[in-house]
């Protein structure tokens, strides 16, 4: 079965800037170490936990991934999200599809439409969706235009959708990871767990700190330059927040004709993959659906556009890496992620 992230996400793009679990020693007795680990939503994901005892709650996590895969994967065909691109108005979204959505409306705005769950009609003519690859102009791009902006799409009180053309596809992978890491956070918080790491496909969401060292959990994020192999940019503490990345390095699809590169991220507003100066982008927010749409929205934005934003909105923090106008590789880091940084 084709699930959520097919691509390891939005166009999702990461696997080169995965942020990545740091071993610990073993510690006190009085703390257990559990793990689940394994494949969801088209990407990996790891899971570490701490309790005064062993736990198993593999059945319940699995739960989680397959009520989001229900919900918003456009890789199952009988999805909610994928009935109601073919269509369907009929459908009622349960809460989560409703959160997602409305967490979209936040973060369209916030970013002056560089963040479109309904550019998903471009993501599939430029070949890093689930549908048919189309060979692009300016005309086809002008035409499937027509069917990108959150605003032709309204969410009713019923839970129906309504969009303005049935040919509006909407696609949620940009934010269903994060989101669903959230959702996972949100299992572990109700059975009173309040030290734990979870990890899916690179983005992370962190509770507490590492008990059995007694300190912060440590994770790192991967040098998006190395294009083989792997070796960490930087380290940093992460405690009580969730961080995303997303990027274009390594992600990108080489037309077999042609031989033209075309990278992942596609800007909403112009309809064309974008080739910008942005190589990289972590962002850290109270929740993991945040960070994740805001870390897609800045690798199709200008770096003075993604500052502003940074400074409007005071929960988040980043790191932004991207290449100077001389081609010389430069960073950017908010203050409050340099303070997490491990020297």
């Amino acid at each position: 079965m084709m699930d959520l992230l097919k691509y390891s996400s939005r166009f999702l793009i990461f696997t080169f800037f995965l942020a990545t679990i740091v071993c610990c020693n073993p510690g006190p007795d009085s703390y257990v170490k559990n793990m689940s680990f394994g494949g969801a939503l088209g990407t990996s994901y790891s899971i570490t936990y701490l309790t005064e005892r062993e736990l198993d709650i593999q059945s319940e996590i699995d739960s989680v991934f397959e009520v989001i895969n229900h919900s918003m994967s456009t890789y199952i065909p009988d999805s909610d999200i994928s009935k109601i691109n073919n269509g369907d108005a009929t459908v009622r979204v349960d809460q989560m599809f409703r959160e997602v959505f409305e967490l979209s409306q936040e973060v369209h705005a916030n970013t002056n439409g560089y963040f479109d769950p309904t550019v998903g009609a471009l993501v599939n003519a430029w070949g890093f969706g689930p549908g048919d690859i189309v060979k692009m102009d300016s005309s086809k791009v002008d035409s499937i235009l027509q069917f990108v902006g959150l605003d032709k799409v309204r969410l009713n009180s019923d839970g129906t959708i309504t969009k303005k053309d049935p040919r509006i596809f909407m696609d949620f992978n940009a934010i269903a990871k994060g989101y669903a890491i959230d959702r996972l956070a949100i299992l572990l918080d109700q059975k009173d767990i309040g030290n734990y790491l979870i990890e899916v496909g690179g983005e992370i969401i962190s509770k507490g700190e590492n008990k059995i060292k007694n300190k912060s959990w440590i994770v790192g994020i991967d040098d998006p330059q190395i294009e083989e192999g792997r070796r960490l940019k930087l380290t940093l503490q992460l405690a009580d927040k969730a961080m995303a990345s997303s990027g274009n390095y390594r992600k990108f699809r080489v037309d077999s004709i042609t031989g033209q590169k075309y990278v992942h991220t596609i800007d909403p507003k112009t309809g064309y993959t974008r080739d910008s100066q942005i190589l990289a982008v972590s962002v850290i927010a109270n929740s993991c659906a945040k960070a994740d749409a805001y870390a897609t929205a800045m690798m199709a934005m200008e770096l003075p556009e993604s500052k502003k934003v940074l400074n409007q909105q005071e929960e988040l923090d980043a790191y932004i890496i991207y290449l100077e106008k001389d081609g010389e590789v430069a960073e950017f880091m908010t203050p409050g992620f340099k303070k997490l940084v491990v020297r």
